[in-house]
């Protein structure tokens, strides 16, 4: 090749490598001098994606910076963000002495749709305002086609660092007001984070302090496994928090661990703000352990005192796609039913006048915000009255699954007999559907009912055994038992029954002051059967029979539930001769608030009238018309229909395990 025709060829060329080094050049300039003449086209850019106004605000030449060697690399003397333009404040972000730096595979990821990760973010001054309406509307929702309702993806952090931080958050769909004072690694050397957060959360007040402290990171790797101590103390309303302990990592505390107390009004006070769905109880306070694994919140409580109650247990809370999941144990030495209350995140309703029945409306929403699966294992229940025995003890698996709450494989013993069968409540329509399959057995009345006769036997005794199989629908305790439906049936096996308290069930007062001045003494039951119907509320004893050999006692009339009701009627039936007696019914009658008990007053009135007449003639003829030879047929009858309901098996008594 000639020279001649070379020359193009190599004019050629070092015309490319000039331009190459002009452009070299160039971009090395651009890179030192911070490239500014960008700072328009890139607050133009900014603001059409975001839909907000961007502005980079240099106070002084060489204030704003941007360069792409090895990333984006951005600082600016201030930035500024607009806010949304329905929101009333001054701003959505306003930096100062900001600096961020961004990875090109960071870039790429968000680009394929993976959350958005910054390398590094430091800002002297950062003053946010962060708004969400009551229709669900953002300010932190950049995009115009953004559903209310949408979950936002915030980014993650390689470093950040705030000297001076303040973010103000209103929440008007969740009813919440906070301002935060925070400072993410700040001048001195073993301060890692600072938070103190006030404000107002249900119109409950809110103030929390969060300290980090422990060695600084020194990149961002190092931020995410640098071990730190953490302590959080603060209060909501007036449940109290103090949390003493240690993390992994500044930006997101995992491999969180470390012990709590915690105390307050009430259990449904502290799950309220975490999502937990805890029933409203008499004051409490607890001490136990806390650890954060990945996405799950494992707590161990080693003494939980609720009102009386002593408990304990294990739980693992695991965020899930639909509804978070509770599950693990429930243990403790006591537990007073009265103090769970009504047990679905209520408050405790007020006594509604003339009625005893719980009328507070159930929080059917709480149900079917989550999911749980506990298994419960307690050494006594106390029923919360003097009148009857503690469960000792009493364990149950409860089952919390789309709104609908079980409680199966219920097992409980009392007084050397036994508890056994199925609840449920299914709350996912307006109405909660109650339902209750139970079975008892071999339950010692004398040691069960606390009768309070220290001289004396029992009023009653014997082995008690039945079933009851009910259903009811409702917003509360007090609507579902007025839509009662359903059969009770129950058998009382080796009965016997104060000889006294049979006598004056009769009114017969020769033999009943007789035992008096002798004293009480126990009669054999023969049979003791009750089979109760219940329907829209009313419950209806179908046969109701307590037979000895002195008398037999039946009862009929009906319990009304609905309107908290009673109008019963106890007839005693002797079967002996008795030379002194006012044979009448015994009548129970009122409300459940205030029951009435009398006689009636007919049978007495024609006795006394006749008594009355005959000692006109003779005194002693005025003792005849009390005078009862008994009325064995009648008696038999009723005594024979009781053992034939026994006998066919009307009140099955279950195996025991």
């Amino acid at each position: 090749m000639s020279d001649s025709s070379s020359r193009p060829w190599r004019r050629s060329r070092v015309v490319a490598l000039s331009l190459l080094l002009l452009l070299l050049t160039g971009i090395a300039i651009g890179e030192w001098r911070g490239w500014p003449f960008l700072a328009s086209p890139l607050q133009n850019l900014l603001s059409g994606q975001l839909d907000r106004r961007v502005r980079f605000i240099d106070d002084a030449p060489g204030t704003f910076a941007v360069r792409f060697i090895g990333g984006v690399r951005l600082h600016s003397a201030r930035l500024d963000i607009a806010s949304a333009p329905w929101s009333t404040a001054p701003h959505l972000l306003d930096g100062r002495d900001v600096a961020l730096r961004l990875r090109y595979i960071d870039l790429w990821r968000a680009w394929r749709g993976q959350p958005m990760r910054i390398e590094s973010l430091q800002a002297g001054a950062l003053d946010a305002h962060l708004e969400r309406l009551a229709d669900g509307r953002a300010s932190w929702q950049f995009a115009a086609d953004s559903s209310p309702d949408e979950t936002t993806e915030w980014p993650r952090f390689g470093e950040f660092r705030i000297n001076d931080g303040l973010l103000r958050y209103s929440d008007l769909r969740h009813d919440v007001t906070l301002e935060a004072r925070v400072s993410v690694g700040g001048e001195q050397a073993d301060s890692i984070l600072k938070v103190d957060l006030t404000g107002a959360y249900r119109d409950q007040p809110v103030q929390v302090t969060l300290r980090a402290s422990g060695t600084r990171p020194e990149s961002a790797s190092d931020a995410q496994t640098t071990a730190v101590a953490l302590t959080v103390s603060g209060s909501i309303g007036r449940a109290t928090l103090d949390f003493t302990g240690s993390a992994r990592g500044v930006q997101d505390f995992a491999g969180l661990t470390g012990r709590f107390k915690l105390a307050g009004p009430s259990l449904a006070a502290i799950g309220d703000p975490i999502g937990v769905t805890l029933p409203g109880t008499p004051p409490f306070r607890a001490t136990g352990t806390l650890t954060r694994s990945g996405g799950e919140w494992r707590v161990g409580i080693d003494d939980a005192t609720v009102g009386s109650s002593r408990l304990k247990g294990d739980f693992l809370y695991r965020a899930g796609a639909d509804r978070p999941l509770l599950s693990g144990r429930l243990g403790g030495a006591r537990l007073l039913l009265a103090d769970l209350g009504p047990a679905l995140g209520g408050a405790r309703p007020a006594p509604r006048e003339g009625k005893v029945l719980p009328g507070g409306a159930f929080d059917l929403a709480a149900l079917r915000a989550m999911d749980a699966d506990i298994a419960i294992d307690i050494a006594e229940v106390d029923l919360g009255t003097p009148l009857l025995g503690a469960l000792q003890p009493l364990r149950a698996q409860l089952r919390l699954a789309a709104g609908v709450l079980s409680i199966s494989e219920l097992e409980a013993r009392t007084a050397e007999g036994w508890l056994k069968g199925d609840i449920g409540l299914d709350g996912r329509g307006d109405l909660a559907l109650w339902s209750a399959d139970l079975r008892w057995g071999d339950v010692r009345l004398e040691k069960w009912l606390r009768q309070a006769r220290t001289d004396a036997p029992p009023y009653v005794a014997g082995r008690l055994g039945g079933r009851a199989t009910v259903t009811g629908q409702g917003r509360s305790t007090a609507d579902i038992l007025a839509s009662l439906k359903g059969r009770v049936r129950a058998q009382l096996r080796d009965g016997r029954m104060s000889h006294l308290v049979v006598e004056a069930a009769g009114l017969d007062l020769a033999e009943a002051l007789g035992l008096l001045v002798s004293g009480d003494s126990t009669l054999p039951l023969d049979c003791a059967v009750a089979d109760i119907q219940a329907e829209a509320g009313v419950l209806r004893p179908q046969v109701m029979v307590l037979d000895t050999a002195d008398s037999t006692v039946s009862v009929s009339g009906s319990l009304s539930l609905a309107a908290e009701t009673l109008d019963l009627t106890a007839i005693a039936l002797p079967k002996d001769f008795s030379p002194l007696t006012l044979r009448s019914p015994l009548r129970v009658q009122g409300s459940l608030a205030d029951p009435q008990v009398s006689l009636e007053k007919a049978p007495i009135g024609m006795k006394v009238a006749g008594a009355a007449l005959l000692a006109l003639l003779n005194p002693l003829a005025a003792l005849l018309p009390l005078v009862d030879t008994g009325n064995s047929d009648e008696a038999d009858r009723l005594a024979a229909g009781c053992a034939a309901l026994a006998r066919r098996g009307a009140v099955k008594r279950a195996p025991e395990k």
